[in-house]
């Protein structure tokens, strides 16, 4: 939908066509499709009838291009399958890094039982997977991997991997299907590639293999997994665990092991997220930990107790560089004191920059990457002050400064946090 609002505000803002005064005005194709696409509102069901009937009336349009781009994300707002194909599949091969849309098209493809879908299928599987893969090798903008892009390059692998798994699995090579599945599953175990390999399992006739792979189906969770879908794991295993064992009697123990290998692989990613970014579960500021521009490492819960300002500033902000005398100046006002902490939280996208920007500057502030303190605390503008009370808690926040005020204010409030 998003995609969708940038296309619309591209059609309201072209140039409009000039007339001679006197002259009615034409509507031009432009016009046209503007009109259209602002009746149709925001229902994608509506976008996709303007766009068709727009190409439809100009089938040699300049933005058609564009115009089918437009369709194809609309056809993944509706849910709507056959056009996705239609528009979907043309459109990937002039854009085939667009990962959205390959991921949309393995998906619908790999759910099918011919085999020219399947094959397609594939196809488009093996280029998601190395999209991704280009992805992860990438250096991050801030130059830090998050849990959050971790999380979701692993769980696009594994989907990557999943499908590949069904498209084989219907064009019946069997062993590799089963090799994929549970390549997904160990890159990023959940419901939907347990069940994969149950059910791959089950076609090699391997049925008791199968039964704790349905199990852990029924047992992780699985945010693309519905409550009916659970209900189908459920009443598939009972069937299964029954041809096996006469009836269900037994199956609970089965059920149990599901469940505790479930918690044992949260924890083991929540573990691993953790190594990759510390501040993964962090729910509060005081729980982070920040990285300094000499790579040390400080745990803010360390400075539990105490005072601690967070300025936030970035090496192209004009207004901070005025700031920063003044924050000596308040410094100089507790430089006696151990429990206020005054620390530089720099928000730069290019880290190199900053290091340099220091020395020549010949600031001496003790200086730290903001690491996703900026998102979490909603920093909207720099320079920001925030100060926390002794317990971890904000007690105030500063956006801008007023320079004839700065320093009288952010002492005040510094004296208010130390009285809290």
């Amino acid at each position: 939908m998003k995609w969708l609002c940038c296309f619309l505000l591209s059609v309201a803002l072209l140039p409009a066509q000039k007339t001679l005064p006197g002259q009615e005005k034409p509507a031009s194709e432009d016009d046209l499709l503007g009109r259209a696409m602002g009746e149709a509102g925001s229902s994608p069901l509506e976008q996709i009838r303007a766009l068709e009937r727009h190409l439809a009336r100009f089938p040699k349009s300049a933005r058609r291009d564009e115009i089918e781009r437009a369709l194809t994300k609309a056809a993944i707002e509706a849910r709507d399958n056959t056009r996705l194909l239609k528009y979907g599949e043309p459109y990937i091969k002039q854009n085939p890094g667009d990962l959205l849309v390959l991921e949309r098209l393995c998906r619908v493809l790999t759910t099918r039982e011919d085999a020219d879908s399947n094959k397609r299928g594939l196809e488009y599987a093996r280029a998601f997977e190395k999209g991704l893969l280009q992805v992860s090798k990438q250096d991050p903008e801030d130059g830090r991997m998050t849990a959050q892009l971790r999380d979701d390059i692993d769980r696009g692998l594994g989907r990557a991997y999943t499908f590949q798994a069904r498209a084989l699995g219907h064009l019946g090579q069997l062993d590799e299907a089963v090799e994929l599945a549970r390549k997904s599953f160990s890159i990023y175990p959940s419901s939907e590639p347990a069940r994969d390999i149950a059910n791959l399992l089950i076609k090699q006739n391997k049925v008791n293999d199968a039964l704790p792979h349905l199990a852990d189906a029924f047992a992780l969770p699985d945010p693309r997994v519905t409550d009916e879908d659970r209900r189908a794991v459920r009443k598939q295993m009972g069937e299964v665990y029954s041809k096996l064992h006469g009836s269900e009697k037994g199956m609970g123990d089965l059920l149990l092991a599901a469940f505790d290998r479930a918690a044992a692989i949260d924890t083991q990613r929540r573990a691993y997220l953790r190594q990759i970014d510390p501040n993964s579960e962090a729910t509060s500021a005081m729980d982070y930990t920040i990285t300094g521009v000499n790579g040390e490492k400080l745990d803010l819960k360390s400075l539990r107790g105490k005072v601690v300002v967070l300025d936030f500033w970035a090496t192209w902000c004009g207004p901070c560089r005025i700031q920063y005398p003044m924050y000596e100046q308040v410094k100089q006002q507790f430089k006696a004191r151990n429990d206020v902490v005054f620390l530089g939280i720099n928000t730069d996208a290019n880290r190199e920059a900053v290091k340099p920007f220091l020395q020549e500057q010949k600031w001496n502030k003790a200086v730290y990457y903001e690491d996703g303190l900026s998102q979490l605390l909603k920093v909207g503008s720099i320079p920001s002050t925030f100060i926390f009370n002794r317990k971890g808690e904000l007690a105030t926040r500063m956006n801008g400064f007023v320079p004839d005020r700065f320093i009288e204010m952010l002492t005040e409030r510094i004296k208010e946090a130390l009285a809290e």
